[in-house]
């Protein structure tokens, strides 16, 4: 709360990681007595905080390539969120006013003993927050209640509907509005309301009253199709910016219940902070020194800055390599804006050069490798084995929609709703994570023959179709007829390459003594002219489970035998089978994405799974059906 009677109190903690996938800006938060909505980080800013700047170029320059003004205002910072150690020894000193601003919202009030329902402008609702130590315990009261008993001032509540439209604006629901059929009350300026409220997830069980003309409507009234025609035009309010969109928006909002899990989605980018390969250090460098760098027209033009002490870092490299470095960086520069829908970053490369580079990189604080030797019962399966003894994960958070989560490939295809009031913001909210990892690549040879197998089959086909009537269903009204239909379509050495990670990760997780919510996958699977087959697999939870050693252990040869096998033998079975092993992504069912997978033997956490479970079928990697499917034949 940012009241200042309340000395900026806190009402409530969550986890870091939980501001960049589950509640950050613009998400709304539910505390145990009322919700809040996190507030544009204009307004994260306390003198009382020394800002950490979270140092990962190869991510700034991602963030930059998003949201930045390639000829103006550029992300300079990734920060934290702001937080100081000491609350809970001294609950009204300095650490108390540092942290995640919010306010209240929605900000209508349901009073839980006579159901009086108003918004916190009508001054029937007071807040207290008199206990440091019990911010469980900040709360809203209806002061003048009339059924309150034995002095106890009663609890009031959120009313637990809000509007929200694809756009990524929020706005309370027009409750007086609604009653009066969008009209106003006969009787009364500003009439008394009530709500109903008898429990249960269905909106029939929610009927809204005007005290002084005794009009009345149930909430289902506004739900569904026919529904929504019956509310207002969205207003284009960002209630966490305080601010209007200036040009308006058309769109009809939907209602939704304060809890739904797509009233906010995260668009976020992570890297692993990895050493620059020769390349793209050289690349990285040239970028950063443009301004200057752009001047030179010959490769004799350098030798009159070459000795200027900020052109030192060049020194590594000969004045040819630099001279081609500025030649490919103005060409780039050059080229017209492609026609295509945007694209995300490419993130990956450096990561695969690194993972899969002959020669090592010196180890550092961030990140140290360690190859190891392939067990020889799996020669031929796996060509590379690295232990990634220490990883440092950075995530930015970009902003954020509602409604419909960020498309996987395309960054613009769902409306993006901003985190501040500056089109291009200073600095935006980032974590960082540390850990260890296992980083496998398939044998290429191994995948390229699945590939030919499994071209022409049945089973890809399903999964392809189904993609397509996926993103025909999902995007309908967005993705224009004359759009490639399967854009995006990952491809089947992406469904091979999740599915074994996915095996891998549930038979870890029994082995090295991290809950499998703990692991988290990044899949190298390239495209069609780039032949990637890799997994990594590794840690990446804010919490102490951090760098134990535990998961590294098992890529020893041994070890990791012994690991595979087991995840290769569970796969094979599956309690919910046959209704598992029989299913392909078809009608009804194509929304799904997987085929030969369930709870019981593949999905893992929200959190570990890179797509959302989805791309997965266990008879690509162990024959329970059609032999001449399976990746790893004859691997017992």
């Amino acid at each position: 709360m940012t009241d200042k009677t309340q000395h900026r109190r806190r009402v409530g903690s969550v986890r870091p990681s939980h501001l960049m996938y589950t509640g950050g800006v613009g998400a709304l938060v539910d505390l145990p007595n009322f919700a809040v909505l996190v507030r544009g980080i204009d307004d994260w800013q306390y003198d009382a905080f020394e800002w950490a700047d979270l140092k990962e170029p190869r991510l700034l320059r991602a963030v930059n390539g998003l949201i930045g003004d390639p000829y103006g205002a550029q992300v300079t910072q990734l920060q934290p969120a702001p937080w100081m150690d000491g609350t809970d020894n001294d609950p009204t000193g300095p650490a108390s006013r540092v942290g995640v601003p919010v306010l209240p919202f929605p900000q209508w009030l349901r009073c839980t003993a006579c159901n009086a329902l108003g918004g916190l402008d009508s001054k029937i609702f007071k807040f207290e927050n008199a206990k440091p130590r019990r911010p469980d315990q900040a709360r809203f009261f209806h002061d003048n209640c009339t059924a309150k008993r034995k002095g106890k001032r009663p609890l009031a509540v959120a009313a637990r509907f809000v509007l929200v439209c694809q756009a990524g604006h929020l706005d309370d629901f027009p409750y007086a509005s609604f009653v009066h059929r969008g009209g106003e009350c006969a009787e009364a300026s500003h009439p008394r309301l009530e709500m109903l409220d008898h429990g249960g997830n269905q909106a029939a069980n929610v009927k809204v009253r005007c005290v002084n003309c005794s009009s009345e409507r149930n909430i289902r009234d506004a739900m569904g199709q026919r529904g929504e025609i019956t509310l207002p035009h969205c207003r284009g309010r960002h209630p966490h910016l305080a601010t209007f969109d200036p040009a308006g928006c058309k769109q009809r909002p939907k209602p939704l219940v304060i809890g739904a899990s797509n009233q906010w989605f995260a668009q976020t980018l992570s890297v692993l902070a990895v050493p620059p390969t020769s390349g793209s250090a050289l690349q990285g460098k040239v970028e950063q020194l443009w301004e200057h760098l752009q001047k030179a027209k010959s490769q004799e033009s350098l030798d009159m800055i070459w000795e200027i002490p900020q052109f030192k870092p060049l020194h590594q490299w000969s004045q040819s390599e630099v001279f081609e470095a500025i030649e490919a960086h103005r060409a780039a520069a050059a080229e017209p804006q492609s026609s295509e829908a945007a694209s995300y970053p490419d993130l990956l490369t450096p990561e695969w050069e690194i993972f899969t580079s002959p020669q090592l990189p010196e180890p550092s604080e961030d990140f140290a490798l360690r190859d190891v030797p392939v067990p020889p019962a799996l020669d031929g399966v796996f060509s590379h084995v690295v232990q990634a003894e220490r990883l440092r994960e950075v995530r930015a958070l970009i902003g954020f929609t509602r409604l419909d989560a960020p498309d996987p490939e395309d960054p613009t295809l769902v409306a993006r709703a901003p985190l501040s009031r500056s089109r291009v913001p200073a600095w935006v909210p980032a974590s960082e994570v540390r850990g260890e990892g296992i980083f496998l690549r398939v044998s290429d040879e191994l995948m390229a023959d699945w590939e030919q197998r499994v071209a022409g089959t049945e089973a890809l086909a399903a999964h392809r179709d189904a993609y397509v009537e996926f993103r025909r269903n999902r995007y309908s009204g967005r993705v224009e007829d004359t759009d490639d239909p399967l854009r995006g379509w990952p491809g089947a050495r992406y469904i091979a390459l999740h599915t074994l990670s996915h095996l891998l990760i549930r038979a870890i997780s029994l082995e090295c003594g991290y809950s499998s919510a703990s692991l988290s996958e990044r899949i190298y699977a390239g495209r069609e002219d780039d032949r990637r087959t890799g997994i990594l697999i590794y840690t990446a939870v804010p919490d102490a489970e951090g760098t134990l050693g535990g998961l590294v252990a098992l890529a020893e040869p041994e070890k990791f035998s012994r690991v595979v096998r087991r995840a290769l033998h569970d796969a094979e079975r599956c309690s919910s089978d046959p209704l598992c092993a029989d299913r392909l992504p078809r009608p009804p069912h194509e929304d799904f994405l997987h085929g030969a997978a369930c709870h019981v033997c593949l999905f893992v956490s929200e959190t570990t799974c890179e797509r959302g479970n989805r791309f997965l079928d266990r008879r690509f990697i162990v024959p329970i059906d059609d032999p001449d499917l399976v990746l790893l034949q004859g691997l017992k």
